[in-house]
């Protein structure tokens, strides 16, 4: 029987890296994307085919709905000639841009570009991605902790945000007769290079996130990428249309 195989938007770095590990680790191969940084993506690849896995690398830009049926074509080559499918399993919507920007100060066109990374982006791709989907598969579409508390420089991304979040509850819904489920993880403030950093390397804003965080720190990509593959693991089929903070408890 074939391994699982996941499709991880933004896997090159962060989060996305982070996920695909995790699942590596449990045995799924991965199709990921990245955007510009081919190197690191590579890398990846190759990091998981020595610990004795299957994986491979396709440039995608989320932002670029026009790209999206190219995109489709291109996976469903690399499913036949690197896997031997014709479908995935999983569908990790992770790809994204930071934002801090004050509501009063925030222009069009970073909203614009916000919307189309954020929440035009991962509902198009979904859909042109709808016929590669394995019946019985599952959608994981990450969120923000900022959709349920608010953060000041956070309106536009959080926006979207809660935007993906109504998008899950319908593709539950509507993607139920196939058996494929759709549920959120909504990450709390992560250390990672996401935002240039900001969370990771700026020592007052970690220490004042770990202050308002239950379990005293601020998040690591790991504490996602486990949740996640945690939440695609077996057994967990029949958790359909939830959101799931994965914060340690910030601003309860």
């Amino acid at each position: 029987m074939s391994n699982k195989i996941a499709l991880i938007t933004g896997a090159s770095r962060g989060l996305g890296k982070s996920i695909a590990q995790h699942l590596a680790r449990q045995g799924v191969d991965i199709i990921g994307t990245y955007h510009s940084k081919a190197d690191e993506a590579r890398a990846l690849v190759e990091e998981i085919k020595q610990a004795g896995g299957k994986a491979a690398m396709v440039q995608l830009d989320v932002g670029d709905s026009a790209g999206f049926g190219d995109f489709a074509a291109k996976v469903k080559q690399v499913l036949t000639a690197e896997f031997a499918r014709e479908q995935f399993d999983f569908l990790v919507n992770n790809a994204g841009v930071a934002s801090h920007v004050a509501f009063a100060e925030i222009s069009e066109e970073e909203f614009e570009l916000l919307f189309k990374v954020h929440l035009k982006g991962p509902y198009f791709l979904t859909q042109k991605l709808l016929p590669l989907i394995a019946d019985g598969g599952r959608i994981v579409n990450i969120s923000s902790g900022l959709a349920r508390f608010s953060f000041p420089g956070s309106s536009a991304y959080a926006v979207m945000k809660g935007g993906v979040e109504v998008l899950t509850r319908y593709l539950a819904k509507e993607l139920g007769d196939r058996r494929i489920s759709a549920n959120t993880i909504a990450p709390g403030a992560i250390e990672t290079d996401f935002g240039g950093g900001l969370v990771r390397d700026t020592p007052e804003i970690n220490r004042q996130i770990a202050s308002a965080t239950a379990l005293g720190r601020v998040g690591l990509p790991d504490d996602v990428g486990a949740a996640v593959a945690a939440l695609l693991a077996d057994g967990n089929g029949w958790i359909n249309g939830q959101r799931i903070e994965v914060s340690g408890g910030i601003f309860l």
